[in-house]
């Protein structure tokens, strides 16, 4: 656990457990020196305590490095519940994951994520003010798809074999939750042509219907042959071995975390393929939840979230200047935001 800490520079590790609800939960604060550290609470049916411990850190990571890149003044923090067989009271256990928020005094700001819902979070905001995505400001599914949205336009712009118009491009959705469908919609509407998959056999059904989308099973939706291939599901798709699999000029999803290791990063740039850092492209999610919590208004947050089409195309430019793989590029951009070069190389 320590060693993970120290591999990712996590600052801050908690538990809780409450025996009368079943909460047993997690919350990782990576960085909170841009402001307090923000991420969503993710419900999750976890095989073991080190997995919920892991991935409570690597998306913690994600979260600071997301904020760093989109310019955005929190730190970055995520919350895991390991999903009981049962839920016997919703809200009782809701409540009791307020009070542990509430225990670190306003330096983790939760909101939504996989398995939770905006009734969630007014559960939770009837304990504590440190929670944003209730039923008042709002879900961050179609902002975190609109970021991916623009993203996508930034990766046409980028590919050599491509043109920026999404009007007729392969776009091979993995996941159709809140994000991913309402990802599929904006690319429908803007003419795509639709590859969709998810383990949900209604939601699959939907999207052919609503969107004149053709369908394939979850098994073979990585080497379908696409333009763009949007990973919108849970992460560590993205492996040395399954790179191989791919038949796409980029990689635009919303998933947090899809390269499983830093060489899966490499690997893609080795075939050639253009990758958009998950932790930039779904920063939408972060941007409405951030400002909506601070009180901004709607045309500030949707402003901020067209910018990451912008900084992706930086990092794009910087890519085919330098021929660096861009998952490196991208993450030492948020590094030298979050820790500067000086203590960079000092660590190094």
């Amino acid at each position: 656990m320590f060693a993970e800490m120290k591999n990712t520079r996590t600052s801050e590790l908690h538990l809780w457990s409450d025996e009368d609800t079943g909460l047993q939960a997690v919350i990782a604060i990576h960085d909170a020196n841009r402001g307090p550290a923000l991420g969503g609470c993710r419900l999750f049916s976890y095989k073991s305590s080190d997995d919920a411990i892991r991935d409570a850190i690597r998306l913690a990571q994600g979260m600071s490095y997301k904020a760093a890149l989109a310019g955005v003044e929190q730190g970055g923090g995520k919350a895991v519940i390991m999903a009981p067989r049962e839920i016997h009271n919703r809200e009782a256990l809701f409540k009791a994951f307020g009070r542990f928020v509430h225990s670190l005094g306003g330096r983790y700001i939760t909101a939504m994520d996989v398995g939770t819902q905006t009734q969630d979070m007014d559960t939770i905001a009837s304990i504590t003010p440190h929670v944003s995505c209730t039923s008042q400001t709002g879900d961050p599914a179609p902002y975190t798809a609109l970021g991916v949205f623009n993203s996508i336009k930034a990766a046409l712009d980028a590919s050599p074999d491509l043109s920026g118009d999404i009007t007729n491009k392969r776009i091979a959705v993995q996941g159709l939750g809140n994000v991913g469908f309402a990802l599929c919609e904006m690319l429908s509407n803007a003419g795509a042509e639709l590859i969709v998959s998810d383990i949900d056999p209604a939601k699959v059904v939907q999207c052919e219907e609503l969107f004149s989308a053709r369908s394939v099973p979850p098994s073979t939706i990585l080497s379908v042959e696409c333009d763009i291939f949007s990973p919108c599901g849970m992460g560590g798709i993205l492996q040395t071995d399954t790179v191989k699999e791919l038949h796409c000029n980029a990689i635009v999803g919303s998933a947090n975390n899809q390269l499983a290791t830093p060489e899966a990063g490499l690997a893609l740039h080795r075939q050639g393929i253009l990758y958009a850092p998950d932790f930039l492209v779904n920063a939408g999610g972060l941007i409405h939840a951030s400002l909506s919590h601070r009180g901004r208004p709607a045309q500030e947050i949707n402003e901020r979230i067209h910018d990451i089409g912008a900084t992706l195309a930086k990092i794009f430019q910087r890519h085919r200047t330098s021929g660096e793989p861009v998952s490196l590029i991208a993450d030492r951009m948020a590094e030298n935001s979050l820790y500067g070069p000086e203590l960079l190389q000092r660590s190094a």
